[in-house]
């Protein structure tokens, strides 16, 4: 594919319009499990790690929060985060280990919470952002070989493998 212009944050949905093959494994992966972990930036500058949902609903990746929880009111000040994939339960990660991280932007527009309420029906009242991706990486083992993709907006999947 080739390779795109922007190097803004792009939304998920933009992303798997890039690259859907890679996009489509990201979400596959996220999907596995329901409770994945996020990492925010805390006013003091130090990380903040914390569980969280992960939903893929109408073209974008969605995290949803408790109000005025302590990642939510991080992302407010600090939009930057990270999303790791739940490894899942042993040490086999035979799906790989998947991350993205990039920009978290609060949906605040009417039609889509109540769009968002009808459809997930989640615990109200709730925080909701947006991703905006600024990279996606997938690790994973192809026999012996460490296999690392990566993605970042405005360049094409990057692969490197390692013995």
């Amino acid at each position: 594919m080739a390779a795109m212009t922007s190097s803004s944050p792009l939304s998920w949905g933009a992303f798997a319009a890039a690259e859907p093959v890679f996009a489509d494994t990201v979400r596959r992966r996220f999907q596995l499990y329901k409770h994945h972990v996020l990492a925010t930036v805390r006013a003091d500058g130090s990380p903040r790690v914390t569980g969280l949902e992960a939903d893929f609903r109408f073209g974008e990746l969605l995290l949803g929060m408790m109000p005025d929880s302590r990642k939510a009111l991080d992302l407010r000040r600090d939009p930057r985060f990270a999303l790791h994939a739940n490894p899942g339960p042993d040490a086999e990660m035979s799906d790989g280990d998947v991350r993205v991280s990039g920009r978290a932007v609060e949906i605040t527009d009417p039609e889509f919470l109540a769009r968002f309420v009808e459809d997930a029906t989640p615990p109200e009242p709730f925080h909701l952002f947006r991703a905006e991706l600024t990279e996606a990486v997938r690790t994973g083992l192809d026999g012996d070989s460490l296999v690392i993709e990566s993605w970042r907006p405005g360049q094409p999947l990057r692969t490197v493998r390692r013995k």
